[in-house]
């Protein structure tokens, strides 16, 4: 697998003017919160605290309402410190900018059809630092809005979804940006990472599993990067709608299996680039309805149904120097003839032939199965996969593939692996 693709010096400006800062350096004093003692509750110590102290939580069980932050502080468990929603409601609300929250264990927060009650809600706030929490039975797990430059780094967060109703997302972002979502662990909620309206945000080193729905979803979302993350036995992989110039480099889409689950599904999406991922073990490995002028190169398919899936409402997008092994369909087409193109790419399934010893296929590769087609149409058949019929039809569309789309050939195969 390549490096990762170098962040852009636009990228690189946009971090670091919003990059969060510590919370005003050196706390002025230092609260200590401990069962038993005259300072029994966190909320009684926001309460005494001047902005810029640091509160610090011994290990114990704390059961208050919800505690509103509201000037900064710095605020961390010691031990098992463990602030209990009592499966009743919120536990924490970030409302002051410069606010960091670290080495707390939050359990049992409430399930509410009206509220999105969460461990740690942040509300419109700037250089929040969220990072090294434990978060357990949460409704929604953290949750940001409105908010500018805020960290979220190394939480595990372990929801116990049953349905979607009554579930909320594990990490979840609206209309925030500059934000850094980084090295967190999440499953068991609705979504994994949820982003809807952010923009100039960072998804880097995440695992995301065993969700409801998606591991993640993102919305109207634009000049973002998700990097280096592992969506892996959700529902479906990751769903990317709507949105304009998103990179997706470096993940890995693994076994996400069902009715119409895919490793990634990109939906009306303008200027994106697919680089260096690897889609293994999914129903669908990448799925394309509207991914305008998409670039997907150096990626791996292994092992899917469909390791790629084009709708026809996909205009001029590129599949360059891909890896496909071992997939049912290595390229599925639904509608009509369309305008992507490959090139340069291995395919297992390719019997060409090389005189001139260049490392690129003589003859051209046509990677839509004819039987393929005939599943788009009447999914029922592919009962039939392993059939002798099928087995004629391969044999069929190898002597004659014009039965097969035109448009959807790659005229340069190459005949070793792309490393």
């Amino acid at each position: 697998m390549r490096a990762l693709p170098v962040v852009t010096r636009a990228v690189l400006f946009a971090m670091c003017a919003g990059a969060p800062q510590p919370a005003l350096g050196q706390a002025s004093h230092t609260l200590v919160v401990a069962p038993g003692t005259a300072l029994a509750t966190l909320g009684e110590a926001v309460a005494r605290a001047s902005a810029g102290d640091r509160i610090v939580v011994r290990a114990g069980t704390y059961r208050e309402p919800l505690v509103t932050i509201d000037k900064p502080l710095i605020i961390e468990g010691v031990g098992d410190a463990i602030l209990d929603g009592e499966s009743a409601h919120a536990i924490l609300t970030v409302a002051a900018d410069d606010v960091t929250i670290r080495h707390l264990h939050f359990r049992d927060v409430g399930v509410s059809y009206t509220s999105d009650l969460a461990a740690v809600r942040v509300l419109a706030v700037r250089n929040c630092r969220i990072e090294d929490n434990r978060i357990e039975r949460a409704f929604f797990g953290i949750y940001l809005a409105k908010s500018v430059g805020c960290r979220v780094i190394h939480n595990d967060i372990r929801g116990a979804a049953r349905d979607e109703t009554s579930s909320g997302n594990g990490i979840h972002l609206w209309a925030a940006r500059d934000a850094l979502i980084a090295d967190n662990h999440v499953s068991g909620q609705r979504d994994g990472i949820y982003f809807e309206f952010v923009t100039h945000t960072i998804v880097r080193g995440n695992t995301s599993e065993h969700n409801l729905r998606y591991g993640l979803h993102f919305m109207y979302s634009d000049d973002c990067q998700y990097l280096g993350n592992t969506f892996r036995y959700n529902h479906a992989g990751v769903a990317v709608m709507y949105t304009h110039r998103v990179l997706m480099a470096g993940n890995r889409f693994v076994s996400n299996w069902g009715d119409a689950a895919y490793g990634l599904l990109l939906k009306e999406i303008d200027d994106s680039r697919v680089e260096d991922n690897e889609f293994a073990h999914n129903t669908v490995g990448l799925s394309a309805d509207g991914a305008n002028r998409l670039v997907a190169s150096h990626n791996t398919f292994r092992s899917n149904g469909w390791a790629v899936r084009l709708l026809s409402s996909t205009d001029d997008a590129r599949f360059e120097r891909n890896n496909f092994f071992d997939n049912t369909f290595d390229v599925g087409m639904r509608g009509g003839e369309t305008t992507t193109r490959f090139a340069g790419n291995y395919w297992d399934d390719y019997r060409g032939y090389d005189l001139d010893r260049n490392g690129v296929g003589d003859a051209p590769f046509h990677p839509v199965r004819l039987f393929s087609l005939i599943v788009a149409q009447n999914p029922p058949t592919l009962v039939l996969l392993r059939s002798s019929f099928v087995m004629l039809l391969d044999g069929v569309e190898r002597a004659v593939p014009s039965l097969t789309p035109s448009s959807v050939v790659d005229d340069t195969p190459a005949l070793t692996p792309i490393r």
